[in-house]
């Protein structure tokens, strides 16, 4: 997934995965939301606040889109995310935020999951579920996917309760549909993991040549 067409050939492919549910109740499997309408009414929905890692007047802004099934993207949090954040963003140099890109269902579920706890947990979760990106997705079956996901959850220190008003919010996974809607095409994003630094993007890139770009902004 690291070639994606166009970010709006992945908003259409969300949308045309119509039909089931988009959300699955533990007792009752696939749930009635339909991506199509949730895609069609995205544009009304607020577009929601980035979350930011690190110091918010750090001289380097560091954005990363990146889907969670996106397997270089998993690879990139579990090799590259680790060094730059004890380097650059626990240092004060870099400010880090996570976009979410969704090519299909269930990283739109994930992206739920993920934010189910707030602020305060967003990226904990989100690196768990990156972590652990093959075992969750396991057989590539919905209901697999979605006790795999409430797994995450629970043991982030979510309730069961809490997972489920989560994983079954419309509103907020239209909101969630508009917001990347709108970041990534306003950064013409059509590949994951994309990087944003200062304003520049980047592809997908070793902790090396990251180290480098982010050296030159620091010494401007």
């Amino acid at each position: 997934m690291t070639k994606t067409s166009y970010v709006l050939g992945a908003i259409a492919s969300v949308a045309m995965l119509a039909g089931g549910g988009l959300w699955l109740s533990q007792a009752q499997g696939p749930e009635a939301l339909s991506l199509a309408a949730l895609a069609e009414g995205a544009p009304d929905a607020a577009i929601l606040p980035d979350i930011v890692m690190g110091q918010e007047d750090a001289p380097v802004t560091l954005i990363e889109y990146a889907s969670y099934t996106c397997s270089h993207c998993a690879n990139w949090h579990q090799v590259v995310f680790p060094p730059l954040k004890a380097e650059y963003i626990d240092t004060g140099k870099v400010k880090f935020i996570h976009r979410e890109i969704y090519f299909d269902r269930f990283g739109l579920w994930a992206g739920l999951v993920a934010g189910c706890g707030g602020t305060p947990k967003y990226y904990a979760i989100a690196g768990m579920i990156y972590d652990t990106q093959a075992d969750w997705i396991g057989d590539g079956k919905e209901a697999t996917i979605g006790a795999n996901l409430r797994k995450i959850g629970l043991k982030a220190g979510l309730s069961a309760d809490a997972l489920e008003v989560c994983m079954n919010d419309d509103a907020r996974a239209q909101a969630m549909v508009a917001t990347f809607q709108k970041h990534a095409t306003d950064d013409a994003v059509d590949s994951t993991p994309t990087l944003m630094v200062n304003g520049e993007k980047h592809s997908n890139m070793s902790y090396e040549d990251l180290k480098v770009i982010l050296d030159a902004e620091l010494a401007k």
